[in-house]
């Protein structure tokens, strides 16, 4: 099978970990017969660099052709200075909006090799962590307006809030669909009790889980899911949520799970062709220096092969190996821990492939 992957190598120690990435696909196409090709496509700092904003037409219809996108993260100190609208992370929302990609799904799951680097007491970690947030993507907060007026004695800043029905609907029924995949649980998280975008959210969720009888549903507002999410993770299946909650607990939802360097992504529409990325962002501070974790954008990648190109033993394949490597007691520097062998990013990669 030919397959076309649009590759963001993105900024700093995202080339790094890309970089690895693209070894374990290599072997996974020598090793079961297909072909990828690998097209680059700048976003972010480096095409702020390269063409002065931060994704133009040009590098989106690249992704638009391609069979899916690997995403690495995007971002920095180089270029915090930057207008609003020319920012790094300005070409994340203009790629998503651009390919129509409005359901993220970020796993949070606890490898048990690496439980005792959870922040949660062993006894609650003990109790398993094997969620998915489902995230709204392209409405919302994030994408409406955003304006600073001056009064005369100060600033004033607005940013609006904004859901239709169908973009509730649809990503409700992704939320539903993915439950029904799973344990068959759902947990709608909004702010009805302050939000009208939160009510006209639950509204039209209690319309759609009339469609799923076999989906055990509760609504939770989204301050107690933060705090459920630390005391009691493992009563969670699915999350379905609007964009800003989705990202804030995403990113809890990632650190309760011991490291942020092991969470894939996958971003999707209405067709098979989605985003792939880590979860973390560019960590600039150990950019070239061998030591960024590249689990995280190798499971993305695993993500990919399942959800776009439906190689299903082929995304097995690169799970187990990675398992095999925590389990023979390898770690990179983020989860270290007594009694492990602490190796580099490429070598932590030399593993993975010797498993595959």
């Amino acid at each position: 099978m030919e397959k076309t992957i649009a590759v963001i190598r993105g900024d700093y120690s995202s080339r790094e970990f890309v970089k690895e990435t693209l070894r374990v696909l290599d072997r996974i196409a020598e090793k079961y017969g297909h072909t990828f090709h690998y097209v680059d496509a700048a976003m972010g700092g480096d095409a702020i660099d390269q063409y002065g904003e931060p994704l133009p037409e040009a590098e989106l219809e690249k992704c638009r052709k391609s069979d899916s996108v690997l995403l690495g993260s995007v971002g920095g100190p180089k270029w915090d200075d930057m207008p609003g609208d020319r920012r790094p992370e300005k070409g994340l929302l203009k790629l998503r909006a651009g390919m129509g990609l409005y359901s993220n799904a970020r796993p949070a799951t606890i490898w048990p090799q690496l439980a005792p680097a959870s922040p949660l007491r062993s006894d609650i970690a003990a109790n398993g962590i094997d969620f998915i947030i489902i995230r709204e993507l392209t409405g919302g907060v994030y994408f409406g307006d955003h304006k600073t007026e001056n009064y005369g004695t100060e600033d004033v800043a607005t940013d609006i809030m904004t859901y239709s029905e169908h973009e509730i609907r649809r990503i409700g029924k992704i939320g539903f669909e993915t439950a029904r995949k799973r344990r068959k649980k759902l947990t709608s998280v909004d702010k009805a009790n302050v939000l009208d975008t939160s009510r006209l959210w639950r509204k039209i969720m209690h319309e759609l889980k009339e469609e799923y009888p076999d989906v055990e549903y509760e609504d939770m507002l989204v301050d107690n899911c933060a705090m459920q999410i630390v005391k009691n993770p493992a009563q969670f299946d699915v999350i379905v949520t609007e964009n800003m909650f989705g990202d804030i607990l995403s990113d809890e939802a990632s650190m309760i799970t011991g490291s942020i360097g092991m969470i894939p992504s996958s971003s999707l529409g209405d067709t098979t062709v989605g985003v792939y990325e880590p979860i973390h962002g560019s960590a600039p501070d150990i950019a070239g220096k061998n030591i960024v974790n590249p689990t995280a954008c190798i499971l993305s990648a695993a993500m990919m092969l399942r959800y776009s190109f439906n190689m299903a033993e082929e995304a097995d394949a690169i799970e187990a190996a990675v398992g095999a490597v925590l389990d023979k007691g390898f770690r990179t520097a983020d989860n270290q821990s007594d009694g492990c062998t602490v190796l580099g990013t490429t070598e932590i990669t030399d593993k993975i492939l010797e498993e595959l």
